[in-house]
């Protein structure tokens, strides 16, 4: 999952928000560094990729696309299930999205000194160009896209995925809704046992 589930996923713990949100960046144990809860938000982000990776209906996903785009198809699943969760959030939260995100961005302007360095750099660029709200539509998502094309030096051709998601809109939106029931349930159990 991207950004925006992870987000969704952490229920309205603030610093297992910001776990989860800055998890990428923290490499190996170098999550015992951060204060408690935001060291159970780490675990969850990895729970939860760990637990995305290896579900059939992601792996069909990931199938359709992996002939084209190889072993970027992981990534691009991932940007085009946070497509379908915020296309979709009316159903997913009370909070309207616009609201949902200006009040993370906030959350993160007030703990930026437990952001990694990396994180540090790129959240200008995402509270600029509003990332976590562009992937309610598919222009947004092939702004990702493109941007992710370009950290590849343009090897992974990610941005022509958008192509796959308005054929298979259909297919892709099925998937991602049964499996992000799945994912709901786990992760919320996951939550009470960290």
């Amino acid at each position: 999952m991207n950004y925006l589930a992870h987000i969704y996923l952490s229920a309205e713990d603030e610093q297992l928000k910001i776990g989860n949100f800055i998890a990428d960046s923290v490499k190996g144990k170098k999550y015992l560094n951060y204060p408690e809860k935001i060291q159970k938000g780490i675990i969850l982000h990895r729970s939860i990729d760990s637990f995305t990776d290896s579900h059939d209906t992601v792996k069909k996903s990931v199938h359709r696309l992996f002939p084209i785009y190889g072993h970027y198809s992981t990534v691009i699943v991932d940007i085009l299930y946070d497509h379908f969760l915020a296309a979709n959030w009316h159903e997913y939260s009370k909070i309207p999205l616009p609201q949902y995100t200006s009040a993370f961005y906030q959350l993160l302007k007030d703990n930026f000194q437990h952001l990694p360095k990396r994180v540090q750099q790129f959240l200008p660029i995402m509270i600029d160009k509003n990332w976590l709200l562009s992937y309610k539509t598919i222009e947004g998502i092939e702004k990702i896209l493109f941007q992710m094309n370009q950290r590849t030096k343009n090897r992974s051709q990610m941005h022509l995925a958008v192509h796959e998601l308005e054929l298979y809109y259909s297919d892709f939106k099925r998937e991602f809704t049964m499996f992000f029931e799945e994912l709901e349930t786990y992760t919320n159990k996951k939550i009470t046992q960290l």
